[in-house]
């Protein structure tokens, strides 16, 4: 058992899939030589060698055609967009090619491909390079997408990412990459499409998603000092999005609270809240409640950033309000 970093996990988390199969290759800005921007990426060239790790000009449509076309020659490519943000200059070949070719050739052609990405706030970068995207990945049919929360989960989910046969949009949240977590020794696989239940409490359930699932877990144990017992359960993937796990939660407790990074309107957040509506109303004690950054660009100015993104005191804030309601 290993103590890593999230930054670290990527990087044995590619590594791990380049070892077992020699028709992965991975290609990016700055990923190679520099290792990364946010060094995600070190040691993969010194061990992978430059025809496997490949650094890119700086042209997101040409990265994302190159792995687009290495998928459909039988290569498993993992594509680095720098910035989550970055999406909008190459959103016609993910939504309109990779997404679709699959269902366009009748399964002639398959798509196993990766498409990894920094997400999110926190880092004071500003209203360009702060975005939560995981909504606009998740609205597009034939996308999959998952924001691990946790070094292991990096590790495990980005395998099973590029073992799936489908193309995968796999954001990691950027404020998350200092933090760090136990990792055991050996292989690392897991499975897309599966909730995890971190903490179990009988009063609420807080449903969160990357870096909101820390900030859940410490206000649940706030939460547990004035006598509110909360669950918490990490999403991980929203495509495939684990109702069951999340249903189950609800059902028990009776509360739902969804703690989300992007903005409110559209958010993954209202399409569970649908869900859970439509499927488990006479269940809920309560009306399901939505703790979301605004649907505001995101400030550069450290205090609005820290009052935008919801902190672990607006969410303890929020549930202790709605359940003494």
């Amino acid at each position: 058992m290993a103590e890593l970093t999230y930054r670290e996990a990527v990087a044995r988390g590619i590594a791990q899939e380049m070892r077992r199969d020699h028709g992965v290759l991975f290609i990016g800005e700055d990923v190679a030589e520099a290792g990364g921007v946010f060094k995600a990426t070190v040691g993969l060239l010194d061990e992978f060698g430059p025809v496997r790790v490949r650094d890119t000009p700086i042209s997101e449509q040409a990265i994302l055609g190159a792995a687009m076309g290495a998928a459909m020659t039988g290569l498993r490519p993992i594509a680095e967009i720098m910035f989550s943000d970055f999406f909008a200059v190459c959103w016609d070949i993910v939504v309109n090619e990779i997404a679709k070719s699959r269902y366009m050739t009748n399964g002639q052609v398959s798509f196993p491909l990766v498409i990894r990405a920094g997400n999110g706030g926190g880092l004071r970068f500003g209203a360009q390079h702060s975005q939560s995207v995981e909504n606009w990945a998740m609205a597009v049919p034939g996308l999959k997408v998952v924001v691990p929360s946790s070094p292991v989960d990096v590790i495990g989910l980005l395998s099973a990412a590029v073992r799936d046969p489908d193309p995968v949009v796999f954001l990691e949240q950027k404020a998350l990459y200092p933090t760090r977590g136990e990792v055991p020794d050996g292989e690392i696989t897991d499975t897309l499409g599966t909730a995890k239940v971190l903490r179990q409490g009988g009063d609420a359930t807080l449903v969160a998603l990357g870096t909101m699932v820390p900030r859940s877990l410490e206000a649940a144990e706030r939460l547990a000092a004035v006598g509110i017992d909360c669950t918490v359960v990490d999403v991980r993937s929203l495509v495939p999005l684990d109702t069951r796990t999340i249903l189950e939660s609800v059902g028990a407790t009776g509360r739902l609270f969804t703690v989300e990074e992007n903005p409110r309107l559209c958010g993954w957040g209202a399409e569970l809240v649908s869900i859970v509506a439509e499927e488990q109303f006479f269940d809920l004690d309560a009306p399901p409640v939505r703790i979301t950054t605004p649907h505001i660009p995101l400030p550069s100015a450290d205090a609005l950033e820290d009052l935008a993104i919801p902190s672990v005191d607006r969410i303890t804030a929020t549930v202790q309000k709605a359940m003494d309601q």
